[in-house]
């Protein structure tokens, strides 16, 4: 375990985790931080961290943009499903999934009732910002990433708020909102 904040101590994130009886998946839009939260949020919880999007691409053999490119959004969630539930089945401690992935009305059902589900929020200039590092985002290609994240902002975030658990990232260090998602579960619980 790491040194926390001031907030929780190692004990107390650790009785914490002792309490967590399934996995923790993270939802949210692109570039809320569900990667690099999860992986720290992993390390404070003692467990192990999977990306959703990384073993989609490996059970396909593709990239995700290959997979968006080659057989369309409809075919790549139907596999983002399959993937996330077995995922679920492995029982892995915290698992990333992609930003579309709560959208689809059997992968929600099926995290609500077999997880706890966290979503990360985010203001749309932060997201914006921290999109435009990585070019490998299918559903910015060709548009104003500005007005494509607004659009999914509104459109998802009623899907989102199905998740018990909601915490905001701001533009504070990932193991910040990390600390916030364990104290959100220990309050939850």
């Amino acid at each position: 375990m790491h040194s926390a904040s001031p907030s929780l101590s190692d004990a107390e994130i650790g009785a914490i985790a002792a309490r967590i009886d399934r996995p923790v998946v993270l939802v949210g839009l692109m570039g809320v931080g569900k990667s690099t939260v999860g992986r720290k949020l992993a390390t404070l919880l003692g467990t192990d961290f999977v990306d959703a999007d990384e073993a989609i691409a490996e059970a396909a053999a593709m990239s995700i943009p290959e997979i968006f490119e080659r057989f369309g959004e409809t075919h790549f969630r139907d596999g983002e499903r399959r993937v996330i539930a077995r995922l679920i089945e492995e029982s892995h401690g915290v698992i990333a999934t992609g930003g579309g992935a709560f959208v689809n009305d059997e992968t929600r059902a099926l995290l609500l009732d077999r997880a706890i589900v966290v979503w990360i929020d985010c203001d749309v200039p932060t997201l914006v910002e921290r999109t435009a590092r990585r070019d490998n985002r299918p559903l910015l290609k060709g548009g104003d990433p500005e007005e494509i994240l607004t659009r999914l902002h509104r459109e998802r975030s009623p899907l989102y708020a199905e998740a018990p658990i909601h915490v905001t990232s701001k533009a504070n260090p990932h193991m910040a909102t990390a600390l916030q998602i364990i104290e959100a579960i220990d309050a939850w619980l």
